[in-house]
């Protein structure tokens, strides 16, 4: 089937919603306007439940089917928040906030998500319960954590749980998963190296901590090269380098790095974490300064159930007949992880078509998009719980 009809009639309204949010864009957990529009509009659909103020300020609407003879609960996830980037597409709806903006569709996901809701709220054509989950603070926050550790799951009685993206350079209506790994593990991590400073012109006298740091940053690229599986993915980025010295003539005391590491495997995050600190202290030790390493895990491994990502990528065929189901892996990271590791379920790439990639300031979502992600949203309710 294409998308449904009832999309193609509210694709205006939803469409609106998108630019609102598209032009007031919020971050992290400070999105007390969307979250607000969100809830008010759940209610004027005749949600059964809504609930606002789980994980700070995420928002939940409970939909019941016709019937509930199966018992079964699914959850739908779409994200709120937008990105520090001052916009530059030149539209007449840019966001009217400096230094913010909606540059990796989230507004897209929630106002289709919300056209979703409303479908559902108004045919109740499944058999069972649909709770529509509204996210805060994708964009480094940990809002999914937060939700999951408000006991959401739990609350609402979700058995398995959907989420989508949009994805530039997948054509508008094409679909693309696939099963086990979808996303990367994000780590972070800070170093400090402490030697001896002085003037430039006696190194001998002085433990120069810009070589150490050298040193560090050339011998943890081995990690990749050397210590993990050259069949297992690995990014291991030190980012920042910053010295407590701004002078031409000064061999600094102490040099601080930045950096990130993604892995698509618990084992190797286990195995670069350990090695990023062998490298490290050893380093420093061996060039006789001091290194210390702050290491800091951040969203796990973003992992689709086998059996939810066929019943996805099924919904998906059913919406467009376009899915790739063997897309390759991104080592970009989703806090939707945190989901995924509490219920099965799966997550989905909706096409863009050839815009700005996410995270650009020219970057902007196709409204074109909405039919499909909406009618996945609501096809995966409809499918998975069938009126009875």
């Amino acid at each position: 089937m294409p998308p449904k009809n009832r999309f193609a009639e509210l694709l205006p309204e939803i469409t609106a919603w998108r630019r609102d949010f598209h032009e007031n864009p919020e971050l992290l957990f400070e999105v007390h306007r969307t979250a607000a529009k969100v809830a008010d509009l759940l209610r004027s659909f005749g949600c059964d439940e809504v609930v606002e103020g789980i994980g700070r300020t995420g928002v939940v609407g409970v939909i019941k089917g016709r019937s509930d003879t199966s018992g079964r609960v699914v959850g739908l996830r779409a994200d709120m928040d937008a990105l520090p980037i001052t916009e530059q597409t030149g539209l007449d709806y840019a966001s009217k906030v400096p230094g913010k903006m909606h540059a990796c569709g989230h507004d897209g996901h929630t106002a289709m998500l919300l056209g979703a809701a409303r479908y559902l709220a108004e045919t109740r054509n499944f058999d069972g319960t649909a709770v529509v989950i509204f996210q805060p603070a994708e964009e480094g926050g940990g809002g999914g954590r937060e939700m999951v550790q408000d006991g959401m799951m739990d609350r609402f009685g979700i058995q398995e749980v959907y989420g989508m993206h949009n994805m530039p350079g997948i054509p508008v209506g094409h679909f693309a998963i696939r099963p086990g790994a979808m996303m990367a593990a994000a780590d972070q991590f800070d170093i400090v190296v402490t030697g001896k400073g002085g003037h430039a012109a006696k190194p001998h006298d002085c433990v120069d901590t810009t070589v150490v740091a050298a040193h560090i940053i050339v011998a943890a690229q081995t990690i990749a090269s050397r210590t993990v599986d050259p069949l297992k993915q690995v990014v291991v980025s030190i980012c920042t380098v910053q010295t407590d010295s701004t002078a031409h003539n000064v061999i600094p005391q102490v040099v601080k790095m930045k950096g990130t590491v993604r892995t698509m495997d618990a084992a190797v995050q286990d195995q670069v974490e350990q090695r990023l600190k062998e490298i490290v202290e050893g380093t420093a030790l061996a060039l006789g300064a001091r290194a210390e390493l702050h290491y800091q895990r951040g969203y796990p491994v973003t992992v689709n159930a086998a059996e939810n990502t066929a019943f996805a990528a099924e919904v998906a065929r059913a919406v467009s007949g376009k899915v790739d189901t063997d897309t390759a892996p991104l080592m970009g990271a989703e806090d939707f992880s945190f989901m995924l590791n509490e219920r099965p379920g799966a997550y989905i790439f909706l096409g863009n078509g050839d815009t700005a990639m996410v995270h650009h300031p020219a970057y902007n979502f196709d409204d074109s998009a909405i039919p499909f992600g909406s009618s996945w949203y609501a096809g995966m309710v409809e499918s998975r719980m069938p009126a009875a």
